[in-house]
């Protein structure tokens, strides 16, 4: 016959320490503080890899120089400026006069550009570097240089030794000789500028001037060079007109142009006035700032694909953490346990993804490496997962959420203007599916129960 007593069941018997590891394998609050964890730890390797990713682009820098160092640097155009010699004096004790020549410096009434540029492509081992070549036909006129309006005494003015020069930051870039019209003369430049006053690099040629009026001049210039072209407004009223087959220029400098931009390229127009720019037409001996109001435009690289893989890296802490909650909620609601080295393998795996879209992007391109990538990338977290899961739905969810996430990121990346606000809505619909989702979530009941 049953006692009342052989009933009951067996009370445990379970120690201080056994009852704590219960609760601590348990607790969903010391669970999400483990994930945290392992989150924060994931960014260490992330943080290698941004580095990895600054070290490719020095590389990739330093390839660029090479080429320009051969081809030819960004280039600033500048003049012409025609520079006249004058004679100053002192006298000694005795009243005898010790002459030293010095420079006075006019520029043109007229400034006007035409420029034809050119783009192309030059690949140094892996890297390809952008570089142009330009057509360029230069006119304007000269007003008869006044000594006058620099207190010059005319006796000391030396026209007959005029010098009209350019200056030109890297020679190297000049494909032709540069053929010069002015007035009724006809001559070409040579290497070399008289003074460093106005530019260290340059080509000059001797220009006498006489007692017409003004001077009108012609210069046929081709140029080389990489990065960007500019120019610095020295007439009086200066007309810059310049088209390219490039289609992504980046305009820059003091001054913006009329411009319009197709897929085949682009046409711009700057007007600049002497009222515009801190500088006169005429002045003696140095004169610093010019360069300040230069303007011109760069050949950028819209799609730059360490720029594009330095920004997608920044969002790993999101792949990372969004993954890692995604498992926290089949763990929670499914009771499906999932071991602390599985979050971490499946953590690396996610941070792989960045070294690949870097090492492929060098060879395929930006968007092709990141297409390869996210799909290799989420094919090899399902199938691990799909053991751990042990669902085929859990997992077919699991491969949805990866492709979504996948495909966020790259349209933030695909977009510039509008990236903030696309990514800030991204994100607002993320928290609230996760809010939404959390409500399943008992956060006072244990994993187990």
């Amino acid at each position: 016959m049953e006692t009342p007593e052989t009933n009951l069941k067996p009370k445990e018997n379970l120690s201080v320490f056994e009852r704590f590891n219960r609760w601590l394998n348990g607790s969903v609050t010391v669970r999400i503080f483990s994930i945290t964890i392992l989150v924060l730890l994931l960014m260490i390797p992330n943080s290698m890899i941004r580095d990895i990713i600054r070290e490719r682009q020095l590389t990739s820098n330093e390839a660029i120089r090479e080429v320009s160092s051969k081809w030819g640097y960004a280039q600033t155009v500048v003049g012409p400026v025609l520079s006249v010699p004058y004679l100053t004096y002192t006298e000694d004790k005795e009243g005898k006069r010790t002459y030293t020549k010095r420079w006075s410096h006019f520029l043109p009434d007229d400034l006007n550009v035409k420029a034809d540029v050119k783009s192309d492509k030059r690949k140094r081992s892996i890297y390809e570097v952008v570089v142009y070549g330009s057509t360029m036909k230069i006119s304007g006129k000269f007003k008869k240089p006044d000594p006058s309006v620099l207190s010059i005494p005319t006796e000391m003015f030396l026209p007959g030794e005029a010098i009209l020069s350019m200056g030109i930051p890297d020679m190297r870039g000049i494909g032709e000789k540069v053929a010069l019209n002015f007035g009724d003369t006809v001559a070409e430049f040579g290497p070399g500028i008289p003074t460093d006053q106005v530019f260290a690099n340059g080509i000059s040629v001797r220009m006498p001037v006489g007692e017409k009026d003004e001077y009108a001049f012609n210069i046929d210039l081709d140029l080389r060079g990489s990065q960007s072209l500019n120019f610095v407004p020295l007439g009086r009223a200066t007309r810059v007109d310049l088209t390219s087959d490039w289609p992504h220029p980046s305009f820059n400098g003091g001054f913006l142009p009329d411009h319009d931009i197709t897929a085949d390229g682009f046409s711009a127009t700057w007007k600049v006035l002497d009222l515009n720019r801190n500088f006169p037409q005429a002045w003696k001996g140095n004169r610093d700032g010019i360069y300040d109001s230069s303007f011109g435009f760069e050949l950028f690289m819209p799609n730059d694909h360490y720029q594009q893989s330095m920004r997608s890296a920044k969002y790993a802490i999101l792949f990372i953490s969004l993954t890692f909650m995604v498992f926290f909620f089949l763990e929670t609601i499914n009771k499906k346990r999932i071991h602390p080295i599985q979050y971490i393998l499946v953590g690396l795996a996610l941070s792989i993804f960045f070294v690949l879209l870097l090492s492929l992007a060098e060879f395929i391109g930006f968007n092709a490496a990141y297409g390869v990538g996210a799909v290799a990338t989420t094919l090899l977290i399902v199938i691990y997962s799909s053991s751990i899961l042990t669902s085929g739905k859990l997992t077919a969810f699991l491969f949805g959420l990866l492709s979504v996430m996948y495909g966020f990121i790259f349209t933030i990346l695909q977009l510039e203007d509008t990236a903030l606000l696309v990514g800030s809505i991204g994100l607002f619909i993320i928290l609230a599916t996760i809010m939404i989702w959390s409500r399943k979530v008992d956060w006072y009941r244990g994993l187990d129960k």
